[in-house]
């Protein structure tokens, strides 16, 4: 007789136990085991818990292949589901083996798993294996597939309500939910969501934020007319992405010497500037044309201007003409900051607002939760759970399916926070339409994108800092586990897989345009750790780096609104702060903004940050240490942010480990 000691490690989510009986097969290339019940004295199967069993056969059944497990009913009870972590396995002969699974199973369900080292395509050294793998993936295209939403638009996920998503890519919605539901009693109470309710004066929008302040936020609401906060957002609030050098002016802006001269140091010119390479710009061309909505019959307002930027002797980045629209003209002047108050506060609120709606569609809806859920979609279809690249993988994309449905449903249908902005939904299809055809692999890498705009030395620029730290670290990590897994160039080339998985993201996520420079293959092993390393960025620091500071930042509707009701002011001189409060959305959209900011930016209990991987999907040595080393770069990180924050009026918390998520989960 030979005996397999078997554990069974049940989830620790709410009601992931089961008192349904669980039966076990063992398969091997000598034989396969009797269909063998897991059954101790007492509850099985008990949320959180291990249990140990043995299974015996005749004799050994060889090299141990798979692992199957079918949940069976117990009596008349009903259905309960049972999340299954793993499944470890010692043989007789000491080989202790790991066959993860991490999925919910129903009764008459059964699934088979596969144990050990990660293996490529190549590697498969077993006719049942390689068949298992071919099943594996067929089952997987038929359970995920592609949906086209326009043309010019990725293409996303076929599901269209989360209760269509398999159990194991669904999240708890209990505690979004009650999120929800206190920011709309929390409002209610106060009389704030009476439709057509404009404000009456500035100080009234605090009220919204009784419930819930940051120190973030009253710094915003107390600094947000302040010229140098206004250029501090655009290197450390929600939106660093669109800032770069200027080293000459664009034809269509118009700006002169004498025009800026008031704002630069004493004895300097602008040419001088900007070949000292202190003269940034910011050019919204990307907005010019695109039709606004209307809202009770009323137009709403967009900007697309363009901003140019000093970095004065201090490093302080500070606004010294705003165009808000791209053809220069009479009706179009450049405000300075020179002209009347609230001339110069409109010209800054409507290229915050533009930048806000550009921030919420392509910097974050696009560029994070629609190219992760390419990216999820992807892995999904194209790669076996027993691929090294879907274990190194699949923790990025926990929950970023059922996210990403929620978005569609909730933000994007009518009546939410993004369809009801100025560009209404049209125009925010057709935004996402214009950046994606001119979208560039190297912008999407963080240190090609850094040295492009020309922002390898402006000061204070806490983004870039730690972006780039986590950008190496990250590096380094895929660079070492696909260095362990591909042992030469040409095995890149060979794995089908692999090939076909990056392929299917050229053609669904980049809609097989070329000229972007994204690879449709690989030829070598540095361009696959370069791809992992910009894929775990983008879903994870990327996205803290868009997502974490929206209720800070993006509340304070005077800060920047995603719809503004009044045109900017044509001629100069003539505007008032009630021109200002006109131009602001009423009240109720002001408050499905900050609400739309605070569910975003909330923070939930059931987290997985950066570099922490509850769920075990390698068993080899080498890999465990290298997730070792990323989990100790990450603790120094920890300090160093500590302490260079702790010296800081406004600290950047953004990008620190403690808060960025492994995934778009939120």
């Amino acid at each position: 007789m030979a005996e397999y000691k078997v554990k069974v490690t049940t989830g620790t989510m709410k009601h992931s136990g089961t008192i349904d009986h669980i039966y076990i097969i063992l398969i091997g290339t000598d034989g396969q085991s009797e269909r063998t019940e897991l059954n101790n004295v007492g509850i099985d199967f008990i949320t959180g818990k291990t249990g140990a069993y043995k299974v015996k056969t005749s004799s050994s059944l060889g090299k141990l292949l798979l692992v199957k497990v079918e949940k069976d009913p117990f009596l008349i009870f009903p259905e309960d589901e049972w999340f299954c972590c793993k499944v470890e396995v010692k043989t007789p002969e000491d080989e202790e083996i790991i066959f993860p699974c991490y999925r919910w199973l129903s009764r008459g369900e059964f699934v088979e798993l596969r144990g050990g080292k990660g293996v490529t395509f190549m590697e498969e050294d077993h006719p049942l294996l390689l068949n298992h793998r071919k099943k594996e993936l067929e089952l997987k295209k038929s359970s995920y597939k592609w949906e086209f939403i326009g043309d010019g638009l990725l293409h996303i996920s076929h599901f269209k309500d989360v209760f269509e998503l398999l159990a194991e890519v669904r999240f708890s919605m209990s505690e979004l939910d009650h999120t929800h539901k206190l920011i709309t009693l929390e409002l209610a109470m106060k009389g704030l969501t009476e439709p057509g309710k404009k404000w009456k004066q500035i100080e009234d929008i605090k009220n919204i934020f009784q419930f819930k302040k940051t120190k973030m936020l009253e710094y915003v609401s107390e600094h947000w007319k302040e010229d140098d906060f206004f250029g501090y957002q655009f290197l450390n609030g929600t939106n660093p992405n669109v800032i770069k050098r200027c080293s000459k002016l664009p034809p269509n802006f118009p700006v002169t010497d004498e025009m800026v001269k008031p704002f630069l140091e004493t004895g300097t010119t602008l040419e001088k500037e900007m070949e000292e390479g202190n003269i940034f710009l910011c050019d919204q061309k990307i907005m010019d044309g695109i039709p606004t909505r209307q809202k009770d019959g009323n137009p709403l307002y967009v900007a697309a201007g363009l901003c140019l930027f000093y970095k004065n002797p201090e490093g302080k980045l500070l606004p010294i003409a705003i165009q808000l629209y791209q053809q220069p003209s009479e009706q179009n002047p450049i405000f300075l900051p020179s002209d009347l108050e609230t001339d110069w506060l409109l010209a800054k609120l409507f290229f915050r607002s533009s930048d806000l709606i550009q921030h919420q569609t392509l910097y974050h809806l696009l560029h994070t939760h629609y190219l992760a859920e390419v990216f999820t979609i992807a892995t999904f279809r194209c790669l076996p759970t027993i691929h090294p690249l879907y274990k190194l993988l699949i923790p990025h994309f926990r929950y970023t399916l059922h996210i990403n449905i929620l978005v569609r449903k909730l933000l994007l249908s009518p009546g939410g926070a993004l369809s009801e902005s100025s560009l209404g939904v049209e125009g925010l299809m057709e935004l996402m339409r214009r950046d994606l055809s001119q979208l560039t692999y190297s912008s999407l890498c963080l240190p090609e994108n850094i040295k492009e705009r020309g922002l390898e030395s402006i000061p204070n620029f806490y983004y870039r800092d730690d972006a780039l730290k986590l950008w190496n670290y990250l590096n380094e990590y895929a660079t070492a586990m696909v260095d362990y897994y591909y042992t030469s160039d040409c095995d890149v080339m060979k794995d089908i897989e692999l090939q076909e998985w990056v392929n299917e993201i050229f053609t669904h996520g980049f809609l097989e345009n070329k000229r972007s420079g994204f690879p449709s293959c690989f030829n070598t092993i540095e361009e696959v750790a370069k791809f992992i390393t910009m894929v775990i960025f983008r879903v994870s620091v990327q996205h803290a780096a868009v997502n974490n500071g929206q209720y800070d930042y993006n509340s304070w509707i005077p800060n920047g609104s995603l719809l503004l009701c009044k045109p900017p002011p044509a001629i100069k001189g003539q505007s008032s702060m009630q021109t200002v409060l006109e131009t602001l959305p009423d009240v109720e959209d002001s408050v499905k903004i900050m609400s739309a900011a605070r569910i975003l930016s909330e923070k939930y209990t059931d987290v997985v940050l950066l570099g922490e991987f509850p769920e075990e999907h390698f068993d080899e040595p080498i890999p465990k240490e290298i997730i070792k080393v990323l989990q100790a770069d990450l603790s120094y990180m920890k300090e160093e942010i500590a302490a260079r924050n702790s010296e800081l009026e406004m600290p950047y918390t953004y990008l620190n480990p403690d808060v960025v998520e492994n995934s778009v989960t939120i």
